[in-house]
């Protein structure tokens, strides 16, 4: 496989929020546009890409916390926003390559520890993170009533 793995920048900006897209079918993607695009000038949050050839095939977004962050001994914690690698590559190392570009951002940006959350149900997601050293810290349940 011949991975090339790039920045966020403004020429995969739309590849990007597709994929954002792809990983959040529920959300539109002008507004994931417009989030991703000020990341752009961000100094605390990054994105990077891996392509195939010419197909975008995955990304991470990860992201600087300062404040609260379930389990974390100091700040700042990278946090990993978002991981998607589409499902006809899955299983193949490219998320492990994200996380570990990821990684090597967070140690730049002064951080000791990196951070990541998903739903109770996805064992996939939960067993990668196990398999890539994370320790499980807590499981909460939320809950919302109208007014």
């Amino acid at each position: 496989m011949q991975m090339e793995i790039q920045l966020l920048d403004v020429n995969n900006l739309t590849t990007l929020t597709n994929l954002v897209v792809e990983l959040w079918p529920e959300c539109s993607f002008d507004e994931e546009y417009a989030a991703y695009k000020n990341i752009l000038n961000s100094g605390n949050d990054i994105c990077y890409l891996a392509k195939e050839k010419a197909v975008y095939i995955a990304f991470i977004h990860l992201s600087i916390r300062t404040d609260y962050v379930e389990g974390a001994a100091a700040f700042p914690v990278a946090y990993i926003e978002a991981l998607y690698v589409k499902k006809d590559y899955q299983n193949t190392g490219i998320a492990r390559l994200l996380v570990n570009e990821g990684e090597k951002w967070s140690r730049q940006k002064g951080c000791r520890e990196i951070a990541s959350d998903t739903t109770l149900n996805n064992t996939a997601a939960i067993a990668f993170h196990k398999k890539m050293g994370f320790e499980e810290v807590n499981r909460i349940v939320c809950f919302i009533k109208k007014l």
